[in-house]
């Protein structure tokens, strides 16, 4: 121990830092994907050469942040490999195969359709180019499919059978694995999630652009799209987050108890709390503001229920896995996270339908709208923290396992690693992160500044004429 700090403590916040900054650019990536493949399509299909720029200059914004995202990918690996050795090897039968699959399938899919989109735009017609770009989100998609079926796992174990030689879980149904409940309500509000912050990213550096009038016409057409993109993402975000929360209440109790900061057991109607004073030392609250019947509505969509509450979910996790624990989760984390996560996809839906009505007809009413593209120009980083918020209610969520019932994170962590080892890996990691950051931000504020019409590949060969001759003009 070095200044009160334990392996365990350092090792769960390395984990954090490398996976929240990877999760930065990974639903970023997916959702600029899907936005590059819309705004080529919209070229095939109309011919406009304003589609084709929105193509080629937000797919340099893609590509930047697929890179990025790929060596966060490798550094959460290899702090993977050194704090959680023990985690490794009980659950590497598992573990191994989804991630074998993402890794020889989605990723060199993914990788080798990038490179076809990105050299071979004078040797496809615009359709067949298109399709490329096309398969670069699928295969984007199905690695989503694949990490978080090995997520899902963690929360909800299908499939498997303990090992009596080793004590470690070996897979027995892999159709289980990939079939699990968990997995099929966490995915949808993943993707949702990425292909709104890619949509409101796209949506901010417009409106930031539109604030300097610069390419006007094309920085309006491009947040129009990010705008409908983003819409329909949010609320559909919102709408299988709904039932991803009637999975937890049956299947993890205490997180969703925790997410509403119940620690009695409610009325009948319950009521949903907007916000209030936790003191998580006496499990007691002290104040809150609370609106009745809402939390009924919202668990089981009628205006009658109650909630179990962590004392209630508690004594029956210690009946379930034995007494010497408390099983509380981080409580004011949990219960700020979903009011960040819900309130801000809420915000994002309104500022949407703002956007979208202010930009329905003339070109002039939006720009003339300077707090509406302040706000949207602001609304950029909000799904990031939206995200954020989202993981720390699915990993916290389950303390204090790792594996939810089996396998607990304090047995998980490598047994010969190091504070020492630890504090520097930390310190190494978040100078990295911030210097990808830096160079990530950089890059896009420099492909921002040059323009639509910057230095951008413009040769077309012969495989579109209408292409080669809209860029001569």
């Amino acid at each position: 121990m070095l200044a009160g700090l334990t392996v365990l403590d350092l090792a769960r916040f390395q984990f954090a830092m490398t996976t929240v900054f990877h999760f930065f650019f990974v639903p970023f990536s997916i959702g600029m994907a899907l936005l590059t493949a819309i705004m080529e399509t919209l070229y095939v299909r109309k011919k406009q050469a304003v589609y084709l720029k929105m193509a080629k200059f937000w797919g340099r914004i893609f590509l930047l942040s697929f890179a990025v995202g790929v060596v966060t990918g490798i550094i959460q690996e290899f702090q993977f490999g050194m704090n959680w050795s023990n985690y490794s090897r009980f659950m590497g039968d598992i573990f191994g195969a989804p991630l074998a699959i993402e890794a020889l399938l989605a990723f060199f899919m993914e990788s080798t359709f990038i490179g076809l989109w990105m050299f071979t735009w004078d040797r496809f017609k615009p359709a067949a180019h298109a399709a490329l770009i096309w398969f670069v989100w699928l295969g984007t998609t199905l690695s989503a499919i694949w990490i978080l079926s090995a997520n899902s796992f963690m929360q909800h174990p299908t499939g498997f059978a303990i090992n009596p030689a080793t004590g470690r879980v070996k897979l027995v149904d892999f159709g289980a694995v990939i079939l699990n409940p968990q997995l099929w309500v966490e995915f949808p509000h993943v993707i949702f999630g990425a292909f709104t912050t890619a949509s409101f990213a796209v949506v901010g550096m417009a409106a930031w652009q539109l604030l300097k009038k610069r390419d006007v016409d094309f920085f309006q057409k491009s947040l129009r799209i990010g705008l409908i993109v983003g819409l329909v993402s949010v609320v559909g975000a919102i709408g299988v987050g709904d039932t991803q929360t009637q999975f937890i209440i049956k299947d993890q109790p205490m997180k969703f108890a925790a997410t509403e900061g119940i620690y009695k057991d409610t009325g009948d109607p319950a009521a949903w709390t907007l916000v209030e004073l936790i003191d998580t030392k006496k499990h007691t609250v002290k104040g809150n503001i609370e609106i009745p019947y809402l939390l009924s509505l919202l668990s089981y969509h009628k205006a009658n229920g109650s909630v179990k509450g962590m004392d209630t979910v508690n004594a029956e996790l210690q009946r379930k896995y034995g007494k010497d624990k408390d099983y509380y989760v981080p409580v004011k984390t949990l219960f700020w996270s979903f009011r960040v996560m819900a309130g801000g996809g809420v915000l994002l839906a309104l500022l949407a339908v703002l956007g979208l009505w202010f930009s329905r007809k003339k070109k002039d009413t939006l720009l003339n709208q300077r707090w509406l593209l302040y706000l949207l120009g602001l609304a950029l980083w909000l799904p990031f923290i939206i995200n954020t918020a989202g993981w720390f209610i699915t990993e916290l969520g389950r303390y204090p396992w790792v594996v939810y019932g089996l396998y607990t994170i304090a047995d998980a962590v490598s047994p010969t690693t190091t504070v020492p080892q630890l504090l520097i890996t930390n310190i190494v990691y978040f100078l990295l992160f911030t210097m990808l950051g830096g160079v990530m931000i950089y890059y896009c504020r420099r492909v921002l500044k040059q323009g639509p019409d910057g230095p951008l590949d413009t040769d077309y060969g012969t495989s579109d004429p209408f292409a080669k001759e809209a860029f001569a003009k």
